[in-house]
């Protein structure tokens, strides 16, 4: 893949996370309305259908796709590397043709062809991406942690709200089943009462009865409507909670991949550039023993000390190898389970990009 490429991969997931960010705060601003109206006691129908709860989830899988083959991509690009330095600790075939004739001209030649190769700029541009990257799936993941927090307040909110309502709706169904049985009791009494005096007070007793009853009737129906209302929220809430939390938890994989990777890009820059000094300098070590006996002797004071030096920092260099292999062994390990929940999260990507089944 080319920087070119690259680039243009890692500006559309921008642009895709700048828009389902915007998504995602939409709906989270609809369910607020939501809530608003239902304090208020106005309309409560909800319009946040599932298609848009669906969209937004296609959207965060589409965006969340690009960003793996964009991890994929530093993958292949970091293994690149190490083949390139690989390459770098020894000549080429050329060079080594070159060599039968001039050994000067031959390592002039992998010198200059190591000079070219301008590794650090290349690998710090990968770790450049990856920090890119990182810092990308990092605030969208703030934003659906911030966006979570509030859909998760108006729930705890309408859920003690659908409580209340239950409450006086039971309430108001209690009272309904004792009053029917004294309003059939007073209608009786009215069919069998002779005395008009009285049949006329047991009719107004029975009227404000019915009038109570219907009043608890009609309050049944809006605690009825109040609770479905409250319900249908509740249901929706639950709902966006869910993709949310679903989609912070595939954010926290790709965030953990990436920075593992980079920690162990760290580290392979560190232990090949070493490396190739050493190459270097096992090089130079050589020229100076071509170089005439007059030479060595005048020169060999000079080396006693270069030497003693050199055993003092192969001394030190060795005493800090423990410490080196122990870190490098720990991030190589954090990189494995990094890439084992990165496989099993995105296995369809996985098996496109080892197998390049791409366009199928």
């Amino acid at each position: 893949m080319s920087t070119s490429q690259f680039d243009k991969m890692i500006q559309d997931s921008q642009d895709t996370v700048k828009e389902s960010k915007a998504k995602i705060s939409s709906i989270t601003s609809q369910m607020e309305t939501a809530r608003e109206k239902i304090e208020a006691g106005e309309d409560q129908g909800l319009d946040i259908e599932n298609a848009t709860l669906d969209d937004v989830q296609a959207h965060a899988d589409l965006m969340n796709a690009n960003i793996a083959e964009l991890i994929m991509g530093l993958d292949d690009t970091t293994a690149a590397f190490s083949k390139d330095f690989d390459g770098m600790r020894s000549k080429s075939g050329w060079e080594n043709f070159v060599g039968f004739f001039s050994k000067g001209k031959s390592e002039s030649l992998r010198q200059e062809r190591i000079r070219g190769a301008n590794i650090d700029d290349k690998l710090q541009d990968l770790i450049s991406k990856s920090d890119i990257i990182v810092s990308l799936l990092k605030d969208q993941l703030e934003t659906l942690q911030e966006q979570q927090e509030k859909v998760q307040q108006n729930l705890t909110s309408t859920l003690d709200d659908r409580e209340a309502t239950v409450q006086e709706l039971e309430a108001a169904r209690a009272e309904l089943l004792e009053l029917d049985p004294v309003i059939v009791e007073l209608e009786n009494k009215i069919s069998v009462e002779q005395d008009a005096t009285a049949r006329t007070q047991l009719e107004t007793e029975l009227a404000n009865l019915n009038e109570k009853y219907n009043a608890l009737v009609q309050q049944e129906q809006v605690k009825i409507a109040k609770s479905q209302t409250l319900e249908r929220y509740v249901e929706k809430g639950k709902t966006w909670v869910d993709s949310l939390q679903n989609q912070a938890a595939t954010q926290m994989v790709l965030i953990n991949k990436l920075q593992t990777d980079t920690q162990q890009r760290v580290v392979l820059y560190d232990a090949l550039t070493k490396s190739l000094k050493t190459a270097q300098q096992q090089e130079v070590a050589h020229r100076i023993n071509e170089i005439g006996v007059e030479t060595d002797k005048e020169a060999q004071t000079a080396m006693a000390g270069i030497g003693a030096a050199t055993n003092q920092r192969m001394a030190d260099m060795m005493e800090a190898h423990e410490d080196s292999m122990v870190f490098a062994r720990d991030i190589i390990e954090k990189k494995a389970k990094a890439d084992d929940r990165f496989a099993r999260r995105f296995s369809a990507i996985v098996e496109k990009h080892d197998k390049n089944l791409y366009g199928g």
